[in-house]
């Protein structure tokens, strides 16, 4: 049996603050969280959209990924969205 991808994403709020989750069906997620159906802090900043989303190796790497990213500052978080579009855009 195939393995599902796990992939991190981050929506923008309507707030301009940022959520990030890690999901295997990324536009789902997005749908459900703006039915108020997703995670309680999106649900009071709606409406969300998609900000970024990457494939990640596996569901452990995922969840790890996502917590370390949520531990940093706006600014931080900022700057790494950004080293993450070069690298998928191959300007590194």
């Amino acid at each position: 049996m195939p393995t599902k991808q796990w992939f991190f994403y981050v929506l923008s709020c309507s707030d301009q603050s940022m959520y990030a989750g890690v999901t295997t069906d990324v536009d789902k997620r997005v749908s459900l969280h703006n039915e108020g159906k997703g995670s309680k802090y999106v649900r009071s900043r709606l409406p969300a959209r998609l900000f970024y989303m990457r494939p990640m190796p596996s569901k452990s790497k995922a969840f790890s990924f996502e917590k370390r990213f949520k531990a940093l500052t706006r600014e931080q978080k900022l700057k790494k969205l950004c080293e993450m579009v070069d690298e998928d855009l191959g300007f590194l």
